[in-house]
């Protein structure tokens, strides 16, 4: 099996954070968004995986050659942002096996382990996650065998709760790839970008089976009121905690929140879904719902809904913040 990742969105929605570090890398619960995907799919035992790359590849190829020496991947750039089926399409020359494909904008708790445990008959597996506010997603309507019937796109009516949360196992990749280059050979949809969903529609109506599966938990990491909401789901779960190497000093603390080794908080109140990353120093600071990135100095500050980039600083302010890595704000 083999891995495909997209990976060359610009991030528009999370400037000026993204100016300089492309959204995969972003930060949340303190590891980059990327880690927790590349932790998932390496747990089943792959290693070969293709990155789709674009805007600050060159960034994205050295944190993987850093912190990742063991994969053998390979790199592709979307030099046209023409939708999810044009860039799943750069990937043929390495889809010589079953594939998995993950976009990079969100977290999931799902079983991949699904993928080595298909019966014969099916083709793929589309991960979906009930929602009630149906009408924002893409959504997988099924048969009574649970079979993927058609995705309806934001639909008016309730043909289905099941939203496409962008995470799929494709075992028969020659059919999928047909039905890519069919989709590229027709119109664009909406918004001028032609989909990989089309291809699959494609795929069922030539005969594959492609099977929905739940997923626990959806967290989204596209926007800056998601990445905190994604930031609080982690710290009351996996990533919580203040390190024993952190240094606290008469501060009220509030969990959930994460304070890392080698941060240093005087005073203030820290909490709740604060991340305070390893080097950072908060001095008489009230802080909620934000992440504080690594070696950056908040002082005198209230802040809520927040993100300050690695190495800000950020003193006499009350409000809420977005700053990007090594930006200076003074009230």
């Amino acid at each position: 099996m083999k891995a495909i990742i997209p990976l060359a969105g610009r991030g528009t929605r999370l400037r000026p954070l993204t100016h300089h570090t492309p959204k995969p890398l972003l930060r949340v619960g303190g590891r980059p968004i990327l880690s927790y995907l590349l932790d998932d799919v390496k747990a089943l035992g792959v290693e070969e995986m293709v990155f789709i790359v674009g805007y600050r590849s060159e960034v994205i190829r050295d944190f993987i050659a850093s912190e990742y020496p063991e994969l053998r991947p390979h790199y592709t750039t979307q030099e046209v942002m023409d939708g999810t089926a044009g860039a799943i399409k750069l990937a043929e020359p390495w889809a010589d096996d079953e594939l998995l494909i993950l976009f990079s904008d969100t977290l999931f708790d799902a079983d991949l382990g699904l993928a080595n445990r298909l019966p014969d008959d099916v083709s793929g597996i589309l991960w979906a996650k009930e929602v009630e506010d149906y009408q924002r997603f893409g959504v997988i309507v099924t048969r009574d065998d649970g079979t993927m019937e058609r995705i309806v796109e934001k639909p008016s009516e309730p043909v289905s709760k099941l939203a496409n949360i962008g995470v799929y196992h494709i075992r028969d990749y020659g059919l999928l790839f047909e039905g890519i280059n069919h989709v590229l050979a027709g119109g664009t949809g909406k918004g001028g970008e032609y989909y990989l969903t089309d291809a699959f529609q494609y795929m069922v109506d030539h005969g594959a089976r492609l099977v929905t599966a739940p997923v626990g938990g959806w967290y989204d990491c596209g926007k800056i009121e998601t990445l905190l909401d994604t930031n609080r789901h982690l710290l009351e779960t996996t990533r919580g905690g203040v390190d024993p190497e952190a240094r606290v000093e008469g501060a009220e603390i509030v969990g959930p929140v994460r304070i890392e080794a080698g941060a240093e908080v005087k005073g203030g109140r820290i909490g709740p879904n604060v991340t305070v990353e390893t080097g950072a120093r908060l001095e008489g600071a009230v802080l909620s719902n934000t992440i504080v990135g690594r070696e950056a100095r908040v002082s005198d500050a209230i802040l809520a809904e927040s993100l300050v980039g690695a190495r800000a600083r950020i003193s006499g302010l009350r409000g809420r913040v977005n700053v990007a890595d090594d930006s200076v704000v003074e009230g």
